[in-house]
């Protein structure tokens, strides 16, 4: 086998120039602050999570996001209320932090609740899925989140169909999809974006390159540099962004949604990243056999967390002694503390795992239930 590079997450090629306007320039210093909370929320998430499975109050497989929440902090933040997204099962965090800048707790945003997304990790009567699945398997249309499946890259021709639908209806919503970089090789993944192509769909294809798609390494799955040179088959825009700093995926997604929104068609958007874990936590001892140390090393050396708070010390919106405060940043779930993360994100995902462990589980009468058609369903 060729020896491959480490993982390249420390200088990807961008496609802005330094001199040309960014989308970012529009952001307040509230929103850097926003930013910079929910990459703590969605790192708790992973790490809270762990430490209860760990304490023995959590049963089933995590699928960590563990050093890759700039993707969907930065995605997501580029979105209106009424824009789709199609997460899959690294993303779960993706479920409550839809449309969450416009209010943590507010009850009118499109985005699920805290109290619903650990009621569906623990598999209570108030999740989506009422306890079907204990992870990602969920959807809904009134918030605009399409169903997860285990079928990667499958969810982009329901995506298609999705915002087709939507601009026959007269409306200019955009759809989100986030897959990894090993779907890209699959059928329904170039089908999906050939279609979206073709109309000219809204769909911007948001590519996890985190170098591993479970055991297989990134140039065994793809024969280019860069996943985004795909769209080149299909006459569309590539961008490649730093899956590490949460302004870069904001700046290249929101280029993306600009283009879709505008009628011109999707994009494919490649954020380099590293995956800090095993593909699971179940793969966690055989990823450490199947990945060199020293591309372990490169690859969680940057976090999310650090470089977002480098960028506001420079910029003035942070002190050194705002952002020693809360160091969560460069530890694992073993490490870390409750004193490592802002004292809102602790008590926001406190009170759903509260809630969670509090709730019961559906009665057994309900097991047949969306298996055959229901009238009142």
């Amino acid at each position: 086998m060729p020896e491959r590079e480490l993982a390249r997450t420390a200088e990807p090629r961008k496609v802005s120039k330094a001199t040309e306007p960014l989308p970012r320039d529009i952001l307040t210093p509230d929103d850097y602050r926003e930013l910079l909370d929910q990459l703590y929320l969605a790192r708790y998430f992973d790490v809270r999570l762990t430490k209860e499975k760990k304490r023995g109050r959590l049963r089933g497989t995590l699928y960590s996001s563990h050093n890759q929440e700039a993707i969907l902090v930065g995605s997501l933040y580029a979105l209106r209320s009424t824009d789709w997204i199609s997460p899959i099962h690294r993303d779960m965090p993706a479920f409550f932090l839809k449309d969450i800048k416009n209010g943590w707790d507010s009850k009118d945003r499109l985005g699920m609740s805290i109290e619903e997304v650990c009621s569906q990790v623990w598999g209570r009567v108030d999740s989506p899925g009422r306890a079907r699945d204990n992870w990602s398997h969920i959807g809904s249309k009134k918030k605009r989140i399409i169903h997860s499946t285990s079928m990667l890259a499958g969810t982009i021709p329901v995506a298609a169909g999705v915002v087709y639908a939507d601009r026959l209806d007269g409306g200019d919503n955009v759809v989100v999809t986030y897959n990894g970089e090993g779907s890209t090789a699959q059928g329904a993944f170039h089908e999906g974006v050939n279609f979206a192509a073709v109309h000219k769909l809204p769909v911007v294809t948001v590519i996890e390159n985190n170098q591993w798609a479970f055991g297989t390494p990134a140039h065994l799955g793809c024969p280019t540099e860069d996943v985004a040179d795909r769209a080149k088959g299909y006459g569309i825009p590539g961008l490649v962004a730093d899956g590490q700093d949460v302004l870069d995926v904001f700046d290249k997604v929101s280029e993306a949604v600009e283009y879709a929104r505008s009628g011109k068609g999707p994009s494919i958007v490649e954020c380099k990243t590293f995956r800090s874990y095993g593909h699971g936590d179940h793969d966690d001892d055989r990823a450490v056999k199947y990945r060199p140390q020293d591309e372990v090393e490169v690859g969680r050396s940057r976090d999310p967390i650090a470089e977002m708070k480098k960028v506001m010390i420079a910029e003035g919106l942070l002190t050194q002694k705002e952002a020693d405060k809360h160091p969560a940043e460069y530890k694992g779930a073993g490490e870390v503390t409750d004193h490592d993360f802002p004292e809102r994100v602790v008590e926001f995902l406190s009170r759903g795992v509260d809630f969670a462990l509090k709730s019961p589980l559906p009665d057994a009468s309900e097991a047949r239930r969306w298996v055959f058609k229901e009238e009142d369903q």
